[in-house]
């Protein structure tokens, strides 16, 4: 059971540990840190413990009560998290399988991840922490501040700030092992770890502390489970029947389109013409794994489409290792040393369907005289389209070009090895009354991204179509054992880029009391950090050589940008009671400098942020707290600096833009999609308020609210393809032509771009409920009930300062995602000694789902429907034997109800069709069992 508590602390301290971490420290100082930053366990709060601050602090204990096997999973399930970024969407996103922490949905570069109070190295260019780089079995406890805090931290702290404090001063060993099985099937997963301590550093004067761990996450297919098995979904809503459709144009046995070359007039002779040959051969029914084309009119497309959504994968197949070494060392009861070095590898391979290729057929072919003249007139056959690669022996020959997926060839999968390095070295000391602390932080997230199955490489796979040596037009299955073998010989395995972000920094902070006044003491607290972060990609020289079909290399990046900034706080003791904090906080960003085109790009920025915060203890039983700040955010260094690249295709197929015009695809299809950065985008600007009350009568119960409210300018993001071509004339800048490797022309392309929306507005209440009871001959039960309640998550529409959009309650286009009204945990732990058994229940409230294209049944047309998303919650149950004080056995069953994922008809963030992976549970019912021993 994973409760939620909150931060005790003296506000200078807090804010000096808060700014920079808590470090290693002689034992007067251990001793004064207790006292001052005070962090209870499991139990009851009292009301002297609560600081001005709203801090939840989740510990290793309820880590472990929670069931939770990553670190991903233990952010997910806070009822002040949403929006976070988790490792399912990996298939189709190429995200590496990234997870990330977002504070309230206001995003998750505007969440700061600590480790041990100190940044660490991004993924990326920007500030998002990839949460896969923590090493779970060295945390000691979790520290979530759901207020802004830029004043303390700098520009990426808008929303929060999720610190993961790993163990101190461990002594003796601990060895766990794990195992968990989904009883539907598939994604098995186990893990075992091993720490070890020696060295007291109160008595030893030294301490070094060292934790492995290493996970294994098996792959779940889509066939594994129903909800993900198709892309073809009937169902009802409101009374009536309709047909989503999600099947892609390139299928097996491919689609065929037929276009015209241009008479006299410029325009096209004869109008373009799809069709599929199979369905044509066989009475109109298609092959297995297609469907007939909702949208197929006689005469002018009559295709099918592919249902590749059952030959893709649920759930990544992953590994994972982890690395934390710490060491101590208490020159005398002044001055003391310390070092970290956190090491970790994340290996995921990503599977998505199998490569959808255009054919060209030319005329002169067998293929062509089997499979298409048939079903064309004298007229088209005589007007053909000419092929335009001047690399083929066709060109300038008449040809048609087949829409293939190539199923044979197997599916495309990914793997990405991503490698995290953190290194810190410090020093704390006592001087003339000032607490001191300063240490050097070397940090590194890389990444190594292969392909490793489905992708061809371009050589085999040209001699392979321009010989006939495979039949597009064959169903899956029935190609021949030389060309099955040839298919073999032709897939590409390696490398096609890598890349790197780097960190560097120092840091130095201090705090002293300063007078003592009739209420208290007055104390002072000071830093300064500077730093560089660079960010590298490289594509490999396959990648940029063309050995790779139909690939565009990801470009070449080695972008650079110093910061630095320096901060004050100052606690004042007004009256009895009521302590004032106040904060100041000065920063510059310089410009970022881009090493491969040798120009700095951007401006130098800079900006003074403050917060004031306090707290009045009205009466021994409640405590009233507020806050009121202002926040500063530079853009990401690629936001600034990018080129125009290749971004893939759009998640959905669209109709052409501008009708009638050249660039058009034949039919409704995926177009292209650029990214690149915008020079001129500004800094993003936040003012952020907090009031919370708490009410605790005694020991065993207390009850609490914090009001949030973030309002950014200035805020920074980018029109989605969806808002793009529903209104093509309103965004027609972000329009351009694209030619992909293996296309006969240049089409229209969506160029996804940076632009500093305007504004967005985020407020609600994090709630919590606490209570324990002692029931006679039963044990201690232990209650808890945690929630956030979101008031508004609005922003303006791209392009506008006034025009609000909102994603409370509803799909949202322009954020691709959903925020929830109500996100409520629910805990229940009875422990009668020897046994521990807990309950926890995860609620989330329903939502508007997106407006998607949907075939009614009855009329036969197209039309549009958003479907009612109900409310969803799991209920997980955990047993704990402890044999005795070294020995524990954990049964556990998550999901005990064996809830799926709500059906949903949203078209983003990864391939998986009729549910949303980032709002269920796709392993459903699962048990694990998990044994630990302490020597």
């Amino acid at each position: 059971m994973m409760f939620l508590k909150t931060h005790k602390a003296s506000a200078v301290r807090l804010a000096v540990i808060a700014a920079m971490g808590a470090m290693t420290v002689s034992a007067q100082a251990q001793n004064a840190q207790l006292e001052r930053i005070e962090v209870t366990g499991s139990s009851i709060k009292r009301i002297s413990s609560e600081g001005a601050l709203p801090v939840q602090v989740i510990s290793a204990k309820d880590i472990a009560r929670s069931g939770a096997t990553s670190v991903s999973d233990v952010i997910r399930n806070l009822p002040a998290m949403q929006g976070f970024q988790i490792a399912d969407t990996a298939a189709g996103t190429n995200s590496g399988g990234i997870s990330t922490a977002n504070i309230h949905d206001i995003g998750s570069s505007y969440t700061l991840v600590l480790l041990n109070g100190r940044r660490i190295a991004p993924t990326g260019d920007g500030s998002t922490v990839n949460l896969n780089s923590i090493p779970m079995s060295a945390i000691d406890r979790i520290e979530v501040l759901t207020d802004g805090a830029s004043a303390l931290y700098g520009s990426d702290a808008i929303a929060g700030v999720v610190n993961f404090v790993l163990k101190k001063n461990y002594q003796g060993g601990n060895v766990v092992a794990s195992g968990m099985v989904p009883l539907e099937g598939g994604g098995k997963s186990a893990y075992a770890s091993l720490t070890y301590g020696i060295g007291d550093i109160d008595k030893d004067r030294f301490n070094v502390l060292m934790s492995y761990r290493h996970d294994q996450q098996q792959q779940l297919k889509a066939t594994d489970r129903a909800f993900g098995s198709t892309a073809y979904i009937p169902f009802e809503y409101g009374g009536k029947q309709y047909i989503y459709d999600r099947t892609s144009p390139s299928a097996v046995p491919a689609n065929v389109t037929v276009t015209a070359k241009n008479g006299a007039n410029g325009k096209p002779l004869f109008p373009a013409y799809a069709f599929n040959p199979y369905a044509k051969a066989n009475g109109g029914k298609c092959a297995d794994r297609n469907f007939s084309n909702l949208t197929n009119v006689v005469g002018v497309q009559e295709t099918c489409g592919f249902d590749y959504a059952n030959t893709i994968e649920i759930y990544p197949e992953s590994k994972r290792d982890s690395l934390f070494v710490s060491g101590q060392f208490k020159v005398n009861d002044k001055l003391s040393f310390y070092s970290d070095v956190a090491l970790a590898r994340f290996d995921l391979t990503a599977r998505i369907a199998a490569n959808p290729v255009p054919v060209a057929i030319p005329t002169s072919t067998d293929l062509f005289a089997k499979y298409v003249a048939p079903y064309l007139t004298p007229t088209q056959i005589a007007n053909l389209s000419l092929e335009t690669d001047k690399t083929s022996p066709n060109f300038g020959k008449p040809r048609v070009t087949a829409s293939y997926r190539a199923q044979d060839f197997g599916t495309r999968d990914s793997q990405t090895i991503t490698d995290s390095k953190h290194f810190v070295i410090g020093a704390e000391a006592e001087l003339a009354g000032w607490i001191m602390n300063g240490g050097l932080t070397w940090s590194q997230n890389s990444i190594n991204e292969k392909y490793v199955g489905g992708y061809f490489k371009k050589n085999e796979f040209i001699s392979m179509v321009q010989k006939n040596q495979f039949d597009p037009f064959a169903e899956a299955g029935k190609q021949t054992p030389a060309t099955l073998q040839l298919m073999a010989d032709s897939i590409y395995h390696g490398t096609v880029r890598n890349g790197e972000t780097t960190l560097t920094g120092a840091d130095f902070r201090a705090s002293r009391e300063l007078y003592k006044l009739p209420a208290g003491d007055l104390s002072l607290g000071l830093g300064a950090d500077i730093r560089e972060q660079q960010y590298t990609n490289t594509p490999t020289a396959d990648a940029v050589n063309g050995v790779i079909y139909n690939y565009a290399a990801a470009n070449t990046f080695d972008v650079k940008r110093k910061s630095g900034g320096v901060f004050g706080e100052l606690l004042i003791p007004v009256i009895k009671n009521l302590e004032l904090t106040a904060a100041l906080r000065y920063d510059t960003i310089k410009k970022t400098d881009n090493a491969v085109t040798g120009k700095s790009v951007g401006e130098d920025l800079s900006a003074t942020t403050y917060k004031i915060s306090g707290r009045y203890q009205v009466v021994p039983q409640v405590l009233l707290r507020g806050s009121y700040g202002t926040g500063f955010k530079a853009p990401d260094m690629l936001t600034l600096a990018s080129p125009l690249l290749s971004n893939g295709v759009t998640a959905a197929s669209f109709d052409c833009p501008f009708p009638g015009t050249s660039p058009c695809q034949p039919t409704r299809r995926q177009y292209s999609q650029l990214a690149g950065g915008n020079e001129l985008v500004k800094p993003e600007k936040s003012e952020q308020m907090a009031f919370g009350i708490r009410f605790e009568p005694n020991a065993s119960f207390g009850i609490g609210a914090d009001y949030y409210n973030v309002y950014i300018t200035d805020a920074i993001s980018g029109v989605s393809a969806a808002q793009a071509f529903a209104e093509p004339a309103k965004f027609a800048n972000l329009f351009t032509t694209y030619q992909q490797p293996a296309e006969d022309k240049p089409y229209y392309a969506f160029k996804s771009v940076s632009t500093n929306i305007g504004r967005s507005k985020n407020s609600g209440i994090d709630w919590d409920i606490v209570g324990r009871t002692n029931l006679e001959n039963l044990g201690r039960l232990t209650l808890g009930l945690a929630g956030t309640y979101v008031i508004e998550s609005s922003y303006t529409l791209p392009g506008t300062n006034d025009q609000y959009t909102n994603s409370l309650g509803q799909y949202n286009d322009v954020s691709a995602s959903v925020t929830f009204r109500n996100k409520v945990l629910a805990t229940a732990t009875l422990d009668t000694g020897k046994f521990t058994n807990s309950f926890t229940l995860n609620w989330k409230s329903g939502y508007k789902d997106k407006l998607a294209d949907v075939r009614d049944v009855a009329t036969n047309k197209l039309t549009k429907v958003a479907v009612d998303v109900p409310r969803s919650s799991t209920l997980d149950w955990q047993g704990v034997y402890r044999h005795n004080k070294a020995a524990t056995l954990t049964v556990g069953v998550k999901n005990l109800f064996n809830r799926e994922p709500e059906f949903s008809l949203r078209d983003s963030s990864g391939h998986q069709v009729g549910y949303d992976p980032r709002y269920g549970d796709t392993l459903q019912r699962r048990v694990y069992v998990t044994g630990g021993y302490d020597f």
